[in-house]
């Protein structure tokens, strides 16, 4: 569902946030500790929500993050979906000279099948989609039908030709009267996919030492 939500919102693009420095988490508040602020809700869904962990959610002492905090995300309706937009500003069309990690913590409640999806689509200068990462769902038989929130990561290179990111947060309910598909702590960082130099030098001096290490092994045999 996620896929069609972002297809409409990109036809409604203004201006986005630009990212700021390597290593920064470009998700706003992606540990709900400031409501959804941050979030545009996709048209035609029900809005993601903002709720306190306790006993109507994910309880402190149940699976999450260690530095939880206070709030955590969850879905209203039967199909919740957010989205965020944003600039790569300089860091653009340095392809794959830039590497992404995503991660997220995502759950659910006991056996039931409500899910939440993190998906981050990466966009051209004309707004198409060259490319996408995502994580979730996590499925009861993931969670062993414990209500809580597990920890989901990928990772790769940034397609070249990338200009700007679109984070979308979806969330189905599939069982229950609530929509109980989880989510905290969302990041999505890039960093450098080339060596620094004192790495790589590092790297020539190891492979010279092996180098030498192997021909003074010919010498003795």
């Amino acid at each position: 569902m996620i896929k069609q939500a972002c297809a409409l919102a990109l036809l409604s693009f203004c201006l986005g946030a630009q990212a700021q420095a390597l290593g920064e988490n470009l998700i706003v508040n992606g540990d709900a500790e400031a409501g959804i602020s941050g979030w545009t809700i996709f048209d035609g869904y029900s809005p993601i929500q903002a709720v306190a962990y306790g006993d109507n959610w994910v309880k402190p002492s149940q699976p999450g993050p260690v530095d939880r905090g206070q709030g955590m995300f969850t879905g209203t309706g039967a199909r919740a979906a957010a989205y965020q937009w944003l600039d790569l500003g300089t860091l653009a069309g340095q392809g794959q000279s830039l590497r992404y990690d995503l991660s997220g913590w995502l759950g659910g409640w006991q056996a039931q099948e409500d899910n939440a999806l993190l998906y981050v689509s990466f966009l051209d200068a004309g707004s198409n989609e060259i490319g996408h990462a995502d994580i979730g769902p996590v499925t009861p038989a993931d969670r062993a039908n414990q209500t809580g929130l597990f920890l989901r990561q990928a990772s790769g290179l940034l397609p070249t030709g990338t200009t700007s990111l679109m984070f979308s947060l979806s969330m189905e309910r599939l069982g229950g009267g609530d929509n109980d598909g989880y989510a905290d702590n969302l990041s999505f960082k890039l960093t450098s996919a080339v060596p620094e130099a004192s790495s790589f030098a590092s790297l020539l001096a190891g492979l010279g030492a092996l180098g030498l290490i192997a021909g003074l092994r010919r010498r003795q045999s």
